[in-house]
Order: C-alpha cells, then sequence, then structure tokens
C-alpha cells in the first residue's frame, strides 16, 4: 500500500464551497505537491481559472457527468500522471456540483492500472449548511454526495441560526453516521483533517465515537438512504466471509453505495480492511492486530433498501 499515491475526492454541491476548498488547501504552506484533476460540466471550463495559481498542474475533464466518458478520462489523466511519478505528492479529483461521486470513486477500484498505482484516500464532500436541507429534498445527487463521503465539511455555518445547524446536523447523520463531520466558514479547516485520512480506516470513527456502531444510538433515519453496522466478536472464516461479502456487493451493488469494514480472520496475525463502492470491492491485510486489540470484525454498508436483519444474520454466520 505504501507506494501507492494517495487520491483524495472532492465533492459537493453547486456552490458549496468545494473551489475555495481546494484553493486553500493548494495556497497553504504544507511543502506538498498536488496534482489536480477538475471534472467540468459543460463544454466551458472555467473552473480551472478559479484555481489559484500554485505550482500545481490542473487537468481538466470536461464532460461533466457521463459516468463512462468521465471514468475513461480519468483513466487517462492518472496514466499521464503516472508517467511522471515522484513530481506530486497525492492527486485530488474535484468532481462537478451536479455528479454522483461513484463513478469516480469507483475508478479507483475498477481499473487495475489505476488500482495499482493509487489508492481512494477519502471522498470529502462540501455541504452548504444553509441549502443542503432543500437540496436533500429535490436533489438525489446531493444525498449521494453526504452518503458516499469519509469526510464532510459543513461549510457556510455562519449564514445559519443554532437550531437550524443542529437540524442539518441530524439530517445528514441520518444519511451518513460514520462521516467525519466538521463545521466551517468559508471552508477553513486544517488541512490534516482533509487530506491524508487513509479512510480505509474505520478505527479513526471507532476512536471518535465509540459507540458508533451500537444499535439504537442513531434515531433520525433518512426514508431511502440508511447505514447497516454490525460488529462480530472474535474471529471471521476467511472461507465464508470473502464470497459472502462478495456476493452481497454483486446481488445488492445498485444500492449500495459505500461499504468498508475491518475484519479478523482465523490464524491470520494482521487485519483485513476493505472498502467498497457499488459492486466494486477491494481490500487487503494491512497492520497486525496489536496485542492489546480485541479482535473484533466489523462492517458498515450505507445505502438503500438494505435489509438489516439478513446483513447481519448472514456476518454472524461468518464467524469462526
Amino acid at each position: 500500500m505504501t507506494d501507492k499515491i494517495p487520491v483524495t475526492v472532492l465533492t459537493g454541491y453547486l456552490g458549496a464551497g468545494k473551489t475555495t476548498l481546494l484553493n486553500r488547501i493548494l495556497s497553504e504552506p504544507h511543502g506538498k505537491k498536488y496534482a489536480v484533476i477538475v471534472n467540468e460540466f459543460g463544454e466551458v471550463g472555467i473552473d480551472n481559472d478559479l484555481i489559484v495559481g500554485a505550482d500545481e498542474e490542473v487537468f481538466e475533464m470536461n464532460n461533466g457527468c457521463v459516468c463512462c466518458t468521465v471514468r475513461g478520462d480519468l483513466i487517462r489523466i492518472i496514466d499521464g500522471l503516472m508517467k511522471r511519478k515522484g513530481k506530486f505528492d497525492a492527486i485530488i479529483v474535484e468532481t462537478t456540483g451536479l455528479a454522483d461521486p461513484a463513478p469516480v470513486a469507483q475508478t479507483f477500484f475498477v481499473d487495475q492500472d489505476v488500482s495499482d498505482r493509487t489508492r481512494l484516500d477519502a471522498v470529502v464532500t462540501v455541504a452548504d449548511a444553509k441549502w443542503l436541507a432543500e437540496r436533500l429534498k429535490d436533489a438525489p445527487e446531493a444525498k449521494n454526495q453526504i452518503a458516499f463521503a469519509d469526510v464532510i465539511v459543513l461549510n457556510k455555518t455562519d449564514l445559519v441560526s443554532a437550531d437550524e445547524l443542529a437540524d442539518v446536523e441530524s439530517r445528514i447523520r441520518a444519511i451518513n453516521p460514520y462521516a467525519r463531520l466538521h463545521r466551517t466558514e468559508r471552508a477553513k479547516i486544517d488541512i490534516d483533517e482533509v487530506l491524508g485520512r487513509n479512510a480505509f480506516d474505520l478505527d479513526r470513527i471507532m476512536a471518535l465515537e465509540p459507540d458508533f456502531l451500537e444499535e439504537g444510538h442513531h434515531h433520525h433515519h433518512d426514508e431511502d438512504v440508511q447505514s447497516v453496522a454490525v460488529t462480530l466478536d472474535g474471529d471471521v472464516d476467511p472461507d465464508r466471509f470473502l464470497p459472502w461479502i462478495n456476493d452481497l456487493a454483486q446481488r445488492e451493488g445498485p444500492n449500495i453505495l459505500r461499504s468498508k469494514g475491518i475484519v479478523a480472520f482465523k490464524g491470520e496475525p494482521k487485519r483485513f480492511v476493505f472498502q467498497g463502492v457499488h459492486m466494486m470491492l477491494e481490500g487487503d491485510l494491512q497492520r497486525d492486530w496489536r496485542p492489546d486489540e480485541k479482535r473484533t470484525s466489523k462492517i458498515v454498508v450505507i445505502g438503500r433498501d438494505l435489509d438489516r436483519p439478513s446483513i447481519e444474520k448472514a456476518f454472524h454466520a461468518c464467524a469462526a
């Protein structure tokens, strides 16, 4: 994993503050170099002109939201970037505000060349505190952007009252209970909270919110997007777990927006960590279980129309 280049996908509805955040990232004195890929909607690229003139090079993808062309474009640009490996530390992909982040995120799983050389570090969603509640009613993309996020930057908090802020946060939590949530004004946030998140890592969430996987912890439920989190004490049989999780992804893929987990395989000293987007899953053995750590297996699935009891039952049936 170490020599793979981390990729941050920056998403969020129109006007939420993505470009402001991107400019902050590019102009901070962090000593790192980023390759930036901007996915424009429409023929004329203007975002490029809005992005500060840092040393970074900006690559444009000008055909907006059509999944297959975006993916082709992205693969081609990343391919070109890889010929200049060493010239930059990480890649940032800014999607158009109208985009579902899925096809962009999936690219890092689907294309073998791309997944061999890069890893999806995190999906970061910028949300507009003032308008998000409205967008969640009328724009399915806005909902998907929240559901996909590993990190949510709730921006423009200075434009709403304390009650409105509490309301919008509870709506976000109903869709995605586990993303890191930051309140910001003018997208002002510590860069380390956005980049280098290694979003594979559920531990970070668990440390932040230890009862996060407990039943009954979330009182808000979005009508159509929900999250199913299951914990299993002890080891899992890989011969049962791997076929099951793959089958679940294939069968329920269109409904599964994001999945991730940390699993203890019987007889394996390392933790198996996986994450997925729709039908695509990627996983590998990462660091050793520490002596002071309880070997607990945890999975989270976020999506639409999920059958919670059957997912819980099937995962528990994988116990070693």
